[in-house]
């Protein structure tokens, strides 16, 4: 028997989860670090439960936020909460229904590639926002259509991973995979109540690297905050 395809795996966990039908978590497989788990009441975490990269893109936030790949909506609500004007998307169905209910006022499935008349002063791409862009030939393209989206002193707050270490040896060397164009480039594939998503493309990059494609797109790059494992927030704004 094949395969049961859920377009949407990550949106039914949100939705079940809010409602009171939380039984299990999604698992994941990736080509990086085979199984793991992505626990859903992290998804629904709080300000002071967030990474403190997290809290300090929060606390930079200004002016009016677009919160991309919002999921279940915990970024937008906090900003809400301090009276920012704040518009989540996310191409999941069940995650903006799930943002709705718990009270985001300005939440809508869109793909950030169909946005083209709007501005904002921030945006906010958390949870590896970089990943959006599916593999790095994306990344120069993906940086250049956020970079239409800003207002003339706006900013992009985003963050991501160096998975170089999970190439690494005993002895401190690195061992590449040859089949890839980029280490950081990643399949992910889903599952959750016996149903599995498509295989999904996401990017991890380093700072290096982001600062390299971000220069391309005539975009000034600055490293923020470093994590506790090889994560980094940066912030991404318009030449003068």
């Amino acid at each position: 028997m094949g395969k049961i395809i859920n377009n949407d795996i990550i949106g039914t966990a949100l939705l079940d989860y809010h409602s009171g039908n939380y039984t299990e978590n999604i698992n994941t497989h990736s080509s990086i670090a085979g199984k793991d788990e992505m626990e859903l009441p992290w998804l629904f975490r709080t300000f002071h439960e967030m990474p403190v990269i997290e809290q300090t893109a929060l606390q930079l936030c200004k002016g009016s936020v677009l919160d991309l790949g919002c999921g279940a909506g915990s970024h937008a609500l906090y900003l809400q909460n301090k009276d920012f004007e704040v518009k989540a998307i996310d191409i999941s169905k069940g995650a903006i229904e799930t943002c709705i209910h718990r009270g985001v006022k300005n939440a809508k499935i869109q793909n950030i590639w169909d946005i083209d008349n709007e501005k904002f002063d921030t945006i906010l791409a958390l949870m590896n926002g970089v990943g959006i862009s599916e593999t790095l030939d994306n990344l120069t393209a993906f940086l250049n259509h956020l970079k239409t989206l800003l207002n003339k002193n706006g900013q992009i707050l985003i963050d991501s991973s160096d998975v170089i270490y999970m190439y690494q040896g005993k002895n401190g060397e690195h061992h590449l995979p040859k089949n890839k164009n980029y280490y950081g480039e990643v399949l992910f594939e889903l599952t959750y109540k016996n149903k599995c998503s498509k295989p999904l493309n996401w990017l991890f990059v380093s700072f290096d690297i982001l600062k390299l494609y971000a220069n391309e797109a005539d975009l000034q790059c600055e490293l923020i905050k470093e994590g506790y494992h090889y994560d980094y927030l940066a912030k991404l704004t318009l030449l003068k």
